[in-house]
Protein backbone atom coordinates (compact mmCIF):
# COMPACT_ATOMS: atom_id res chain seq x y z
CA UNK A 1 0.00 0.00 0.00
CA UNK A 2 1.41 3.41 -0.95
CA UNK A 3 1.87 6.14 1.64
CA UNK A 4 -0.68 8.31 -0.18
CA UNK A 5 -3.33 5.58 -0.15
CA UNK A 6 -2.60 4.92 3.53
CA UNK A 7 -3.19 8.58 4.37
CA UNK A 8 -6.42 8.59 2.37
CA UNK A 9 -7.70 5.55 4.24
CA UNK A 10 -6.76 7.09 7.58
CA UNK A 11 -8.67 10.27 6.75
CA UNK A 12 -11.64 8.20 5.61
CA UNK A 13 -11.59 6.26 8.87
CA UNK A 14 -11.73 9.50 10.88
CA UNK A 15 -14.61 11.00 8.95
CA UNK A 16 -18.30 10.63 9.68
CA UNK A 17 -20.34 8.95 6.98
CA UNK A 18 -23.70 10.53 6.05
CA UNK A 19 -25.46 7.59 7.71
CA UNK A 20 -23.56 7.81 10.99
CA UNK A 21 -24.40 10.38 13.63
CA UNK A 22 -21.58 11.84 15.70
CA UNK A 23 -20.87 10.12 19.00
CA UNK A 24 -22.22 12.38 21.74
CA UNK A 25 -19.86 12.73 24.71
CA UNK A 26 -20.36 14.05 28.22
CA UNK A 27 -17.18 15.28 29.96
CA UNK A 28 -17.13 15.45 33.77
CA UNK A 29 -13.94 16.54 35.53
CA UNK A 30 -13.28 19.17 38.20
CA UNK A 31 -9.89 20.01 36.64
CA UNK A 32 -10.65 22.69 34.05
CA UNK A 33 -7.39 22.26 32.06
CA UNK A 34 -8.13 18.55 31.64
CA UNK A 35 -11.64 19.29 30.38
CA UNK A 36 -10.13 21.76 27.93
CA UNK A 37 -7.58 19.19 26.70
CA UNK A 38 -10.30 16.57 26.23
CA UNK A 39 -12.54 19.05 24.44
CA UNK A 40 -9.75 20.03 22.03
CA UNK A 41 -9.02 16.39 21.22
CA UNK A 42 -12.65 15.55 20.52
CA UNK A 43 -13.63 18.82 18.82
CA UNK A 44 -10.91 18.16 16.25
CA UNK A 45 -12.49 14.83 15.30
CA UNK A 46 -15.75 14.83 13.29
CA UNK A 47 -16.76 11.50 14.81
CA UNK A 48 -17.59 13.25 18.08
CA UNK A 49 -19.89 15.91 19.45
CA UNK A 50 -19.56 17.18 23.04
CA UNK A 51 -23.05 17.47 24.49
CA UNK A 52 -22.19 18.39 28.09
CA UNK A 53 -19.27 19.62 30.17
CA UNK A 54 -19.46 19.59 33.96
CA UNK A 55 -17.23 19.58 37.05
CA UNK A 56 -18.85 17.21 39.57
CA UNK A 57 -20.77 13.98 39.97
CA UNK A 58 -24.16 15.56 40.58
CA UNK A 59 -23.80 17.72 37.48
CA UNK A 60 -22.70 14.68 35.47
CA UNK A 61 -25.80 12.69 36.43
CA UNK A 62 -28.12 15.60 35.73
CA UNK A 63 -26.48 16.32 32.36
CA UNK A 64 -26.52 12.65 31.40
CA UNK A 65 -30.24 12.32 32.10
CA UNK A 66 -30.93 15.53 30.22
CA UNK A 67 -28.64 15.02 27.21
CA UNK A 68 -28.58 11.20 26.98
CA UNK A 69 -24.97 10.97 25.70
CA UNK A 70 -23.47 7.95 23.99
CA UNK A 71 -20.36 8.11 26.20
CA UNK A 72 -19.81 9.58 29.65
CA UNK A 73 -16.15 10.40 30.32
CA UNK A 74 -15.90 10.68 34.12
CA UNK A 75 -13.07 11.68 36.44
CA UNK A 76 -12.74 9.15 39.28
CA UNK A 77 -11.83 11.72 41.95
CA UNK A 78 -14.14 14.62 41.09
CA UNK A 79 -16.41 16.08 43.81
CA UNK A 80 -19.24 13.67 44.56
CA UNK A 81 -17.21 10.73 43.25
CA UNK A 82 -16.88 9.54 39.68
CA UNK A 83 -17.75 5.98 40.68
CA UNK A 84 -20.99 7.14 42.29
CA UNK A 85 -21.84 8.98 39.09
CA UNK A 86 -21.02 5.86 37.07
CA UNK A 87 -23.39 3.74 39.17
CA UNK A 88 -26.21 6.29 38.89
CA UNK A 89 -25.79 6.93 35.17
CA UNK A 90 -25.51 3.21 34.45
CA UNK A 91 -28.77 2.58 36.30
CA UNK A 92 -30.62 5.37 34.52
CA UNK A 93 -29.05 5.06 31.07
CA UNK A 94 -28.02 1.42 30.59
CA UNK A 95 -27.12 1.98 26.93
CA UNK A 96 -24.63 4.76 27.68
CA UNK A 97 -20.96 3.80 27.68
CA UNK A 98 -18.99 4.88 30.72
CA UNK A 99 -15.26 5.57 30.63
CA UNK A 100 -13.28 6.67 33.67
CA UNK A 101 -10.46 9.19 33.19
CA UNK A 102 -8.08 9.39 36.12
CA UNK A 103 -4.59 9.98 37.41
CA UNK A 104 -4.86 6.79 39.50
CA UNK A 105 -3.25 3.63 38.19
CA UNK A 106 -4.05 1.77 41.40
CA UNK A 107 -5.72 -1.61 41.27
CA UNK A 108 -8.33 -0.67 43.86
CA UNK A 109 -9.66 2.20 41.73
CA UNK A 110 -9.47 0.14 38.54
CA UNK A 111 -11.48 -2.78 39.92
CA UNK A 112 -13.94 -0.48 41.66
CA UNK A 113 -14.56 1.25 38.32
CA UNK A 114 -15.15 -2.05 36.55
CA UNK A 115 -17.58 -3.12 39.28
CA UNK A 116 -19.40 0.19 38.84
CA UNK A 117 -19.99 -0.73 35.21
CA UNK A 118 -17.21 1.20 33.47
CA UNK A 119 -16.48 0.20 29.89
CA UNK A 120 -13.05 1.79 29.99
CA UNK A 121 -10.41 3.15 32.36
CA UNK A 122 -7.98 5.67 30.90
CA UNK A 123 -5.11 7.49 32.56
CA UNK A 124 -4.67 11.26 32.28
CA UNK A 125 -1.03 10.67 31.40
CA UNK A 126 -2.12 9.29 28.02
CA UNK A 127 -1.56 11.16 24.78
CA UNK A 128 -4.98 12.78 24.28
CA UNK A 129 -4.49 12.56 20.52
CA UNK A 130 -5.30 8.85 20.99
CA UNK A 131 -8.47 9.55 22.97
CA UNK A 132 -10.87 9.69 19.98
CA UNK A 133 -9.85 6.24 18.75
CA UNK A 134 -10.12 4.82 22.27
CA UNK A 135 -13.65 6.16 22.71
CA UNK A 136 -14.68 5.06 19.23
CA UNK A 137 -13.48 1.58 20.16
CA UNK A 138 -15.63 1.62 23.30
CA UNK A 139 -18.67 2.32 21.12
CA UNK A 140 -17.73 -0.82 19.15
CA UNK A 141 -17.72 -2.87 22.37
CA UNK A 142 -13.94 -2.75 22.81
CA UNK A 143 -12.41 -2.22 26.25
CA UNK A 144 -10.36 0.94 26.71
CA UNK A 145 -7.74 0.02 29.31
CA UNK A 146 -3.99 0.75 29.15
CA UNK A 147 -1.81 -2.29 28.52
CA UNK A 148 0.01 -1.94 31.82
CA UNK A 149 -3.30 -2.17 33.69
CA UNK A 150 -4.44 -5.14 31.61
CA UNK A 151 -1.27 -6.93 32.71
CA UNK A 152 -2.11 -6.18 36.34
CA UNK A 153 -5.65 -7.48 35.83
CA UNK A 154 -4.36 -10.74 34.43
CA UNK A 155 -1.92 -11.14 37.30
CA UNK A 156 -4.65 -10.41 39.83
CA UNK A 157 -7.07 -12.98 38.45
CA UNK A 158 -4.40 -15.61 37.99
CA UNK A 159 -3.35 -15.45 41.62
CA UNK A 160 -6.59 -14.82 43.50
CA UNK A 161 -8.14 -18.30 43.27
CA UNK A 162 -7.79 -20.05 46.65
CA UNK A 163 -7.44 -23.57 45.28
CA UNK A 164 -4.19 -22.52 43.59
CA UNK A 165 -2.60 -21.43 46.88
CA UNK A 166 -1.16 -23.19 49.86
CA UNK A 167 -2.74 -22.42 53.25
CA UNK A 168 -0.94 -19.55 54.94
CA UNK A 169 -0.93 -21.08 58.41
CA UNK A 170 1.54 -23.83 57.60
CA UNK A 171 -0.56 -26.93 57.91
CA UNK A 172 -4.13 -25.98 58.71
CA UNK A 173 -6.79 -27.45 56.47
CA UNK A 174 -8.73 -24.18 56.58
CA UNK A 175 -8.60 -22.20 53.35
CA UNK A 176 -9.62 -18.64 52.66
CA UNK A 177 -12.48 -17.89 50.31
CA UNK A 178 -11.95 -15.79 47.18
CA UNK A 179 -13.44 -12.77 48.94
CA UNK A 180 -11.19 -13.26 51.99
CA UNK A 181 -8.09 -13.47 49.77
CA UNK A 182 -9.21 -10.30 48.00
CA UNK A 183 -9.65 -8.41 51.27
CA UNK A 184 -6.34 -9.68 52.64
CA UNK A 185 -4.55 -8.49 49.50
CA UNK A 186 -6.15 -5.04 49.80
CA UNK A 187 -5.15 -4.88 53.47
CA UNK A 188 -1.59 -5.66 52.44
CA UNK A 189 -1.72 -2.75 49.99
CA UNK A 190 -2.54 -0.45 52.92
CA UNK A 191 -6.25 0.02 52.21
CA UNK A 192 -8.51 0.96 55.10
CA UNK A 193 -11.80 -0.78 55.91
CA UNK A 194 -13.72 2.05 54.24
CA UNK A 195 -11.53 1.93 51.13
CA UNK A 196 -11.96 -1.84 50.85
CA UNK A 197 -15.73 -1.51 51.23
CA UNK A 198 -15.82 1.11 48.47
CA UNK A 199 -13.58 -0.94 46.19
CA UNK A 200 -15.54 -4.17 46.58
CA UNK A 201 -18.94 -2.44 46.78
CA UNK A 202 -19.83 -4.05 50.11
CA UNK A 203 -20.52 -2.60 53.56
CA UNK A 204 -17.81 -1.78 56.07
CA UNK A 205 -19.39 -4.26 58.49
CA UNK A 206 -19.08 -6.99 55.86
CA UNK A 207 -15.40 -6.15 55.43
CA UNK A 208 -14.84 -6.39 59.19
CA UNK A 209 -16.64 -9.74 59.28
CA UNK A 210 -14.39 -11.09 56.54
CA UNK A 211 -11.30 -9.81 58.36
CA UNK A 212 -12.45 -11.56 61.51
CA UNK A 213 -12.82 -14.79 59.55
CA UNK A 214 -9.34 -14.36 58.05
CA UNK A 215 -7.78 -13.84 61.48
CA UNK A 216 -9.57 -16.91 62.84
CA UNK A 217 -8.64 -19.16 59.92
CA UNK A 218 -5.01 -18.09 59.98
CA UNK A 219 -4.85 -18.51 63.78
CA UNK A 220 -3.26 -15.12 64.31
CA UNK A 221 -3.99 -12.40 66.88
CA UNK A 222 -5.19 -9.56 64.65
CA UNK A 223 -5.27 -8.12 61.12
CA UNK A 224 -1.69 -6.83 61.41
CA UNK A 225 -0.48 -10.35 62.12
CA UNK A 226 -2.51 -11.67 59.17
CA UNK A 227 -0.92 -9.09 56.88
CA UNK A 228 2.56 -10.00 58.10
CA UNK A 229 1.89 -13.71 57.55
CA UNK A 230 0.59 -12.99 54.05
CA UNK A 231 3.74 -11.01 53.20
CA UNK A 232 6.02 -13.71 54.60
CA UNK A 233 4.21 -16.44 52.66
CA UNK A 234 4.22 -14.38 49.45
CA UNK A 235 8.00 -13.98 49.66
CA UNK A 236 8.63 -17.72 49.95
Amino acid sequence: MSETVGRDLERAGNSVSPQRKPIRVLIADDHAPTRADVRRALDADPRFEICADTADAAGAVQAAVRQRPDICLLDVRMPGGGLSAAWEIGARLPRAKIVMLTISGGEADLFAALRAGADGYLLKTMNFARLPDALDGVCSSEAAIPRVLVARMLKRFRTREPRCRQPLDHGSAARLTSREWEILELLTQGCSTAEIASSLVITASAVRAHITAVVRKLKVSDRAAAIELFRERSDT
